[in-house]
């Protein structure tokens, strides 16, 4: 095995790597009223949404530790490429770097990189394929860091929810503004800075009416379209996400439309009916 890459499980794993030795999910742990869970192949989604459904408190996330990294790194690999949530939305990127930093004392040739996705969900899957097609072109370790980072750097995140509790629970609306919002119906489109802080790009009422105005942003900020793969997740609303795929397909040329559902932390972020989109 030449190269390992290691996605935390914010990304969603292709059905094809779920079996391959390439690639490595590392698991964040979720809480929900006291209850810890695994966001490994053991989620069940339908039960996790349920249960913030019915609680009061604002569900949280950890990320993994330094040695749980430091176990993932220490492979047959010769080349070893991690892919963590913004570092701004989460300590899982200084958690992999820390884990790096610790396995090289002990083994300093091997070759491992850090990428901070800027992004979440499939922005880190997408990020999974830039590798993957990088290292099976025959790139260099090197020549795969540069590529993959350039690719980060135009990305672009979007996303719709329509359920606003998950973010008025973590602090990100205010009470009054939720209920508003929820009052008037009222849907955000958000998006994801340079950064990879959370922003709000727009609004509007009813989350068709939301999913239209991202699909323009979208078609917007896309350049080269024709050339690019792009990835929706989403929450529990496959019907939904088909919609937009469809959308999608009229308004601009792809290369190709990858959809999946989210796993644990992105449906905690997304909610019940939320849809993200990376291109």
């Amino acid at each position: 095995m030449s190269y390992k890459i290691i996605i935390d499980s914010c990304g969603e794993l292709l059905e094809e790597w779920k079996n391959d030795e390439h690639f490595e999910s590392v698991p964040l742990t979720l809480n929900v009223n006291g209850e810890t869970i695994v966001d490994d192949a053991s989620f069940d989604q339908k039960s996790f949404l349920q249960k913030v459904a019915a609680s009061t408190e604002c569900p949280k996330s950890a990320c993994p530790s330094p040695e749980r990294y430091m176990k993932a790194f220490d492979c047959e690999a010769d080349r070893i490429y991690a892919v963590t949530l913004s570092a701004e939305l989460s300590g899982s990127y200084n958690s992999a770097v820390l884990g790096r930093s610790l396995l090289k004392e002990e083994q300093p040739e091997k070759k491992i990189y850090v990428f901070n996705s800027r992004s979440a969900s499939v922005g880190q899957t997408l990020i999974g394929m830039k590798i993957q097609e990088c290292e099976e072109a025959g790139c260099t370790f090197e020549e795969v860091v540069s590529r993959v980072e350039a690719y980060i750097s135009e990305q672009n995140t979007f996303f719709v929810l329509d359920n606003l509790e998950t973010l008025r629970k973590n602090g990100r609306l205010s009470t009054v503004k939720a209920f508003v919002a929820s009052a008037l119906k009222i849907k955000p489109v958000m998006g994801a800075t340079p950064e990879g802080t959370i922003c709000q790009l727009d609004q509007a009422r009813g989350i068709n009416k939301a999913l239209i105005k991202m699909v323009q942003y979208i078609v917007e900020k896309t350049k080269d379209s024709e050339k690019k793969i792009l990835a929706i997740s989403h929450c529990n609303c496959y019907d939904r996400a088909m919609l937009l795929k469809k959308a999608l397909e009229e308004k601009i040329p792809l290369k190709r439309i990858v959809v999946l559902d989210t796993a644990g932390v992105s449906s905690m972020y997304a909610n019940d009916g939320g849809v993200i989109v990376v291109v």
